[in-house]
């Protein structure tokens, strides 16, 4: 069976829910997934536009937004303890969200494409995603900061210890792996099984991509807006997650380990 006709099947299942999952009960899950997950992070970082707009003198442009900074405190094994927990946290909402989705629609791959079924042909997909997105991405990045309508951004402060560049990876993977699953996966999963229309879901999904990018400006949520929109279609098109979780990933671990060893000698970095 072709990969489309996969879609259209698990598709097909999703528009015939059991008589024993009432349409209600999705409603409740995406409220509590979003809710412990991008849904509080969107509105976190809304209020955090609004205080730079209102607070500082030339708004948003004239801050700077930390996308993953760490402070070393005088105790080492603490550090690691509280960034390995830190991990184990942003991967909770995830799960929960696959064990939701394992009851419906189920099936292999969580009836999301989460499985390793066709893993090298769309790792070659996840880098088509990464240069169609990551190249337009900084040109973007560039031009909002140079027109006011992003903050600066430092992407990576963390102490240089033997564990950085492992842990900058599992950050990106958790990264990764949590918005795909929950704001791809799951929330366009939930949507259809509700009754939106593609077209709706869709832009609920990429407005909640972008809303909580809000922290690093107009431009920010912009950037993310679109590549909601982008990935969302495609999983919408194929119901295969797994590659936007590995284009996901390489974004940005390009963009942590980047930023560590070009920051300095690129003047806009």
């Amino acid at each position: 069976m072709s990969q489309r006709s996969q879609a259209r099947a698990a598709q097909d299942r999703l528009d015939s829910p059991p008589a024993t999952e009432p349409r209600e009960r999705y409603g409740l899950e995406v409220l509590a997934v979003l809710g412990v997950s991008f849904g509080m992070s969107g509105i976190y970082a809304l209020l955090y536009l609004i205080r730079k707009e209102v607070t500082v003198p030339g708004g948003i442009s004239q801050t700077t937004a930390c996308i993953l900074c760490k402070a070393p405190t005088v105790y080492p094994w603490l550090d690691f303890a509280d960034y390995a927990a830190d991990i184990l946290s942003g991967a909770a909402p995830p799960l929960l969200a696959l064990v939701l989705l394992a009851r419906n629609p189920g099936g292999r791959g969580f009836g999301i494409g989460f499985d390793l079924r066709a893993r090298w042909r769309e790792s070659v997909q996840g880098i088509g995603f990464l240069a169609l997105i990551g190249v337009p991405g900084l040109g973007l990045v560039w031009a909002a900061h140079e027109l006011g309508a992003n903050a600066s951004l430092a992407v990576v402060e963390f102490p240089d210890v033997w564990y950085r560049i492992p842990y900058l990876l599992l950050s990106a993977f958790q990264n990764g792996f949590a918005e795909e699953i929950v704001v791809v996966g799951f929330l366009l999963t939930r949507l259809r099984q509700l009754g939106w229309s593609d077209q709706r879901a869709l832009g609920a999904s990429a407005v909640l991509r972008g809303s909580y990018h809000l922290y690093q400006g107009y431009g920010g949520f912009a950037g993310n807006l679109v590549m909601g929109l982008i990935f969302g279609y495609w999983f919408q098109r194929t119901r295969r997650v797994l590659p936007l979780v590995i284009a996901h990933f390489l974004l940005d671990a390009g963009s942590f380990i980047g930023y560590l060893y070009l920051h300095g000698r690129i003047s806009w970095i």
